[in-house]
Parts: C-alpha cells; sequence; structure tokens
C-alpha cells in the first residue's frame, strides 16, 4: 500500500502537509484543526463510509500513516516554526528554478495567470478540499493538485519578496509615482523605498530533509513488505539526525514486522522520547502491550491446564 507522492512541493523532497489537510499555506491553526477533525472522521475505522473494506483498510492506513503526521507538525509549536523555516526555503528554491517547473493541472495553470491571484488561490483550494477524501481515486489526485496550487502560490509570492508562513498573507503595496514626483517628493516614493526586506535565509540543514527523504524512502519499501532495506534506509537517517522521532518510530515497526519485540520497545522509547505523539511510535507500542498481554493470558492458561491435568489425568499408582 504505497502513498508516494511526486507532483506539486511534493517533486522537492518536501512533504506538502498544506496540500494532505487541503488547507492553505496561510491558514490558521484553528481552521487547520477544524479540517483535520473533518478529515480524521471521514477517514476513521469507526466512522469511515467507504463501502469496499479494501478501500477501508486504505483509508484507516492513509489517517495513520499520512493525515495524522501532518496535523501533528502544526499542533506542536516547534514544529511549527522548523515547518514553517523549510517552506520558506521551498519558496525560494521554487523562484530560483521556476524555469524547469512543470505544471500539470489546469487549476494551477489559471492560477499562475490570474490576475486576483491570491483569491484566485483560496477559491481553488477550497473547492478541491470539498471532494478530497470523498474516495481513495480523489484523495491523492486532489493532494497533487493542491500541492501544484501551492507551488505557484509559492512562485508568485516570491517574486514580490513576500513570505508564506501561518497567519493571514501580507499585502504588496504598489507605488504609483512616477519617477519625476519622487524626485521632486521624496517622501512620496517612501511605500517603495521602504518595503520590506525579504527574510534572511532560513537555517535549513541538508541533513534534515535528507532524514525526512530517508523516511519516505522507507516507507515505500515497508508498503512493499520489504522491511530490511527500510531498516537499512532509517539507520541511514538516524546517523544525520539521531532524534528523528519519526525514523525511531518506523524503525520500530520493521523490527515489531521482523519479530524483534525487543529492538521494537528500544526505538520506541526513543521515538517518544524525541515527540510523545508520534503516531508510528504509539501504534508499535499498543500492539507490544496486546502481544504481552496476550502471552501472560496463555501461559496462565497453560499453568491452569497443566494443574487439572495433574489432578483429573496422572497415572494412578
Amino acid at each position: 500500500m504505497s502513498f508516494e507522492m511526486t507532483k506539486g512541493l511534493f517533486k522537492y523532497d518536501f512533504t506538502d502537509q498544506h496540500a494532505i489537510l487541503g488547507v492553505p499555506l496561510d491558514a490558521e491553526f484553528s481552521d487547520i484543526r477544524k479540517r483535520y477533525m473533518k478529515i480524521a472522521r471521514r477517514l476513521h475505522s469507526d466512522t469511515c463510509s467507504f463501502e469496499d473494506q479494501a478501500d477501508k483498510d486504505w483509508a484507516n492506513q492513509f489517517l495513520s500513516k499520512v493525515v495524522n503526521p501532518a496535523y501533528n507538525k502544526f499542533s506542536k509549536e516547534n514544529d511549527r516554526k522548523e515547518y514553517n523555516l523549510l517552506l520558506a526555503a521551498i519558496g525560494k528554491r521554487v523562484l530560483k528554478e521556476q524555469a524547469k517547473m512543470h505544471i500539470e493541472s489546469a487549476a494551477a495553470k489559471q492560477l499562475a495567470t490570474a490576475q486576483n491571484w491570491e483569491e484566485a488561490y483560496k477559491t481553488a483550494v477550497a473547492k478541491l478540499a470539498l471532494k478530497q477524501y470523498e474516495s481513495v481515486e480523489e484523495t491523492q489526485d486532489a493532494i497533487a493538485q493542491i500541492s501544484e496550487l501551492n507551488m505557484v502560490y509559492l512562485l508568485r509570492k516570491e517574486r514580490l519578496g513576500g513570505a508564506v508562513g501561518t497567519g493571514s498573507p501580507a499585502k504588496v503595496a504598489t507605488p504609483t509615482t512616477t519617477p519625476k514626483k519622487a524626485a521632486a517628493t521624496p517622501a512620496a516614493a517612501t511605500p517603495a523605498a521602504a518595503a520590506p526586506a525579504p527574510p534572511p535565509e532560513p537555517k535549513v540543514t541538508p541533513r534534515d530533509s535528507l532524514a525526512d527523504g530517508s523516511c519516505r524512502r522507507a516507507q515505500g519499501f515497508m508498503d512493499s513488505k520489504n522491511y530490511a532495506k527500510a531498516t537499512l534506509e532509517l539507520k541511514e537517517a538516524l546517523k544525520r539526525e539521531p532524534k528523528h522521532g519519526k525514523a525511531h518510530g518506523l524503525l520500530a515497526m520493521c523490527y515489531l514486522q521482523q519479530n524483534q519485540a525487543t529492538m521494537a520497545k528500544l526505538e520506541v522509547q526513543k521515538a517518544l522520547a524525541s515527540n510523545p505523539e508520534e503516531p508510528t511510535a504509539l501504534e508499535v507500542k499498543k500492539k507490544l502491550e496486546q502481544a504481552a498481554s496476550g502471552a501472560k493470558d496463555k501461559k496462565s492458561e497453560d499453568k491452569l491446564g497443566a494443574f487439572f491435568g495433574s489432578l483429573f489425568g496422572g497415572k494412578k499408582k
């Protein structure tokens, strides 16, 4: 079961959490939370309305492995700040590499030439979000289209020297004074001359994106049940970033699937030490606890069976 996404901002080795949740790049956290709750109700196994069992299984996995991690990025202030820094860096990269940009969706093509593009962007995202989780087929297609919209939005924003982050976007003033008037009355040209400078280049170390990329590749191996390769990929990620909670959580799942419960437990502890809400680690922890409980119950049953066997099934002397 593969959840790999390769269009829009995903092409830049970046996980577009906004596209996954179907919210614009300047969405407030309160709106992000409302959107997440709606998606969670739609995909959760107890409330999912998909008729086909395979689709229900897909929905449950997608919620656990894609939607929950996306929401977790916004639910903690430090994670949200880190994500916004990465987003700012991606915006600069999109601007730098715009000559190689390839747009596929009609909505993104329209946004690229729209005059009132900020309003057009929000309208287009909202329209796609309405049916984003109506079916398995529509989900990943909608995410791809929204991420392309985000890519075009970042490009147009960067051309104006604007930064993108959680909250309302800053409006860019357009100077209306002519060069002659500007020379005669310097004060009239102040809005253009005093335009805010672009924010300093965020300090994003290569290992951060490399570790995240390793996790995505490892997830692909895990989806095809190649846990040995996934384990190697995750160990490489942890060499770059030893406290990467997601990598520890995925590694715990790999060990669990290979019946290495002790190693899985150690990785769960490391994952939760980095992020107490890391979803994969919590899932592995629950499975380990259930397995331990089942083993304990079986052991008790065996002892009880042996006791009654000694009373009623022993040899007569």
